[in-house]
């Protein structure tokens, strides 16, 4: 007889979320380039207008109906056809709960974002990994992958870790060959850093199709990571299961008022969109030297970069050498990448020490070498 409560086996399975680190050896604080955060911070008019938030002591309204009706306003969507979560990671979890359980499976590419394979292993269901060309989707193995057990495609868009993009002509390739009743889930979450003309038609997709969800943060560009603020649209029956499983009051007042402010400042999040774009590249041109080294930055469209190694060099003596210089990166080898590291991308200064550190690391493995 158990003399305790014995949890479900695919429970057991899940290996927890691990956060970018904050701190280094010994507790010392570090600069944060580890969670693709906006450097530059939350847009002042967020600041304004959280006064304005309703007291703790009440609910938030339920619905998130003004922050609804703002986000159709903006991205021309019905109201009733958008959910909030707390962060999209609450959303992309519903999806998989409500459309697969144990016996299906919920497939993405692999080195995809950590959240899709928890999402999967959380309602029962098999995740499944396809390949992918060079760290980045590749729509014929992914579709490859597709069995009669598929319920749920995971999609980043740019991804995360890898910060790789799908053009729209691809998403749509690979929208067209899934099945009917296989829901794709395309996941935004740094969508706002593309440029205009680079918008990879998810919405349009989901506007027009009954199997197609797409998700977004305000934890990126608008710089609201801590307030844990998410939106997700698709048609009406997918909205309505989403809503009958999420929590009721699932975004709180001060979350509602953030997220209302932050999306009116467009001037903010160009800023920020810009300001990104220019010291990726920046960034990027300083890791393209050291490449006789074995070090290489896989292009991204998102806020950050993967960085491999494969010369003298090594992933993890490379982030040893940043966190001495006072800097906390992402090493993931629980993600199939031991030979790289995510670097958000921060000010110009910290990427400036950043590059350096990596440069005398390198330098000094060679000659040891």
């Amino acid at each position: 007889m158990n003399t305790r409560p014995v949890p479900k086996p695919w429970i057991e399975g899940i290996h927890a979320y691990t956060p970018g680190k904050s701190s280094g050896a010994g507790g010392k604080p570090l600069v944060k380039l580890s969670a693709n955060e906006n450097p530059l911070g939350t847009s002042p008019a967020v600041f304004e207008a959280m006064g304005s938030a309703q007291l703790p002591s009440r609910y938030p309204d339920p619905d998130s109906t003004a922050l609804r009706t703002a986000l159709g306003k903006k991205h021309d969507i019905d109201p009733g056809r958008i959910v909030c979560g707390t962060g999209s990671d609450e959303l992309l979890n519903l999806a998989a709960q409500a459309y697969a359980g144990p016996g299906d499976e919920i497939l993405f590419p692999r080195f995809s974002f950590a959240v899709y394979d928890i999402a999967a292993r959380r309602c029962g269901a098999t995740p499944v990994e396809a390949a992918v060309s060079d760290y980045a989707c590749d729509v014929d193995a992914l579709l490859a992958a597709v069995t009669p057990r598929t319920r749920v495609v995971f999609l980043a868009n740019p991804n995360n870790p890898t910060g790789t993009f799908l053009p729209r002509s691809e998403v749509d390739r690979l929208h067209a060959g899934l099945p009917g009743d296989v829901l794709f889930v395309l996941d935004q979450a740094y969508a706002e850093y593309l440029a205009p003309e680079d918008d990879d038609g998810g919405l349009a997709l989901a506007a027009s199709h009954e199997n197609v969800l797409v998700t977004r943060t305000f934890s990126k560009i608008h710089g609201l990571a801590g307030e844990r603020i998410g939106w997700a649209t698709g048609a009406a029956h997918l909205i309505g299961e989403l809503n009958r499983i999420r929590g009721p009051f699932n975004v709180t007042n001060h979350g509602q008022v953030a997220a209302l402010a932050a999306l009116g400042d467009d001037e903010w999040i160009e800023r920020s969109r810009i300001a990104n774009r220019d010291e990726r590249a920046r960034f990027a041109d300083a890791l393209a030297a050291l490449g006789n080294h074995g070090i290489r930055a896989v292009p991204s469209e998102a806020n950050f970069l993967l960085v491999t190694f494969t010369g003298d060099l090594t992933a993890e003596a490379a982030m040893a050498a940043i966190g001495q210089a006072g800097y906390a990166v992402r090493h993931l080898p629980g993600q199939g990448l031991p030979n790289a590291l995510r670097i958000t991308i921060g000010l110009p200064e910290d990427m400036d020490a950043v590059a350096a550190a990596i440069a005398r690391a390198a330098q000094a493995a060679q000659s040891a070498a």
